[in-house]
């Protein structure tokens, strides 16, 4: 790191999935592979996954060094404490130079707090960046576990990768359900993307380096960034919005987005984003976005939100294709899109107090604490 300059933060995926998705067999396989070697591995106990002692080359009481030179470090207490010493280690010379990090949620975890966990800490969010969440589904029993476990739908919606497991076992005369449930995960979450995984073809760099974005080099894969959003090219239109809010499964998870030409300045932007968390901030599953701002016209600004937390914004450098218009892509758990839609507008069009007021009425603060959002 060359002195004076920020540090790249290390990239960190959440791996998550109900109970008897597979996750403990997909890292004890992961872990083998020589690609892992520059990764750090959080689990949640050891008892939990059976590491081949063939591999383990030391250990003490919270991290594992395997001989491929990865690490599992057990979650003691706190994950907040567990991240802060692994970044210690590191910064010591005392573990490897890890690159990326894993950290897998326990089955019947809501992931939120997790990802909460980096995003909201004054520290660990300049040092860690939240790139993507891979959420396995078990291909047997995924759909009646959706039928009668929220979390599991929740897993599903925050993902950027949802990764069919146990595929191999669906029988032959059954694959019509093993299509009827990726249609279902499909209409959940349109914007991630599904993938079989099996104990062959599907590298580390497959699964665990699937971000949306890129922190070394400050880009973003637009494409995937905006699958399944419903955003289209509004030729010479300055403003539109998707119209087609599609409520999904038992009518509590919606997909939306915001699309508008129209350069938004900072401080609307920040009054839309901070109010956004206050008012709606528990139904928001997650919110990613690339927004052009009048201040910073050549450098698009990437929004990251998950409930309440929002990630630091990051500037990329440029803007990665030629469409320089703003787009905000939504998932939300009994949200009100068209609410959330009108407050946008309040604050692009420069409505005052009272036109606010009228969309925003004065309610109790869900979060009384919550300090005003800034950019840096």
């Amino acid at each position: 790191m060359v002195k004076g300059r920020p540090r790249t933060p290390i990239p960190v995926c959440i791996l998550t999935g109900f109970l008897g998705a597979g996750k403990t067999t997909l890292l004890s396989r992961q872990l083998t592979h020589p690609d892992m070697a520059d990764t750090a591995v959080i689990i949640n106990e050891f008892g939990d996954i059976s590491l081949d002692h063939h591999l383990i080359e030391t250990a003490d009481e919270q991290i594992i060094e395997l001989k491929g030179g990865c690490l599992c470090c057990q979650i003691r207490g706190d994950l907040v404490t567990t991240l802060e010493d692994l970044l210690r280690r590191r910064d010591n010379g005392r573990v490897i130079q890890f690159r990326r990090l894993v950290i897998e949620t326990t089955g019947l975890a809501d992931p939120a707090p997790v990802l909460h966990a980096i995003m909201s800490h004054p520290y660990l969010s300049l040092r860690y960046a939240l790139t993507s969440v891979v959420t396995l589904v078990d291909a047997l029993t995924g759909a009646e576990t959706l039928n009668t476990h929220i979390e599991s739908v929740r897993q599903i919606a925050i993902a950027d990768l949802v990764a069919l497991t146990k595929v191999d076992l669906v029988k032959e005369n059954e694959q019509h359900k093993l299509h009827a449930l990726e249609e279902r995960l499909s209409s959940i979450n349109p914007q991630a993307q599904i993938m079989v995984v099996d104990e062959v073809t599907n590298a580390p760099a497959q699964l665990f380096s699937f971000g949306l974005y890129d922190y070394e080099t400050r880009s973003i894969n637009l494409e995937r960034w905006l699958k399944g959003a419903g955003l289209v090219d509004y030729e010479g239109a300055a403003h539109a919005h998707h119209h087609h809010d599609v409520n999904l499964h038992d009518e509590r998870i919606k997909s939306f987005s915001i699309l508008t030409r129209k350069p938004i300045p900072l401080s609307a932007l920040e009054g839309f984003l901070h109010l956004l968390r206050i008012r709606y901030g528990p139904t928001l599953l997650r919110l990613k976005g690339i927004v052009h701002t009048v201040e910073e016209p050549a450098r698009p600004v990437v929004i990251h939100a998950v409930q309440h937390v929002f990630h630091t914004p990051v500037y990329l450098s440029e803007w990665p294709d030629s469409d320089h218009s703003s787009r905000l892509v939504f998932i939300t758990c009994d949200g009100d899109s068209g609410a959330i839609k009108a407050l946008f507008d309040a604050f692009e069009n420069n409505y005052n107090a009272e036109a606010l007021s009228a969309i925003e009425p004065e309610n109790p603060l869900l979060f009384p604490g919550a300090k005003p959002f800034r950019f840096s």
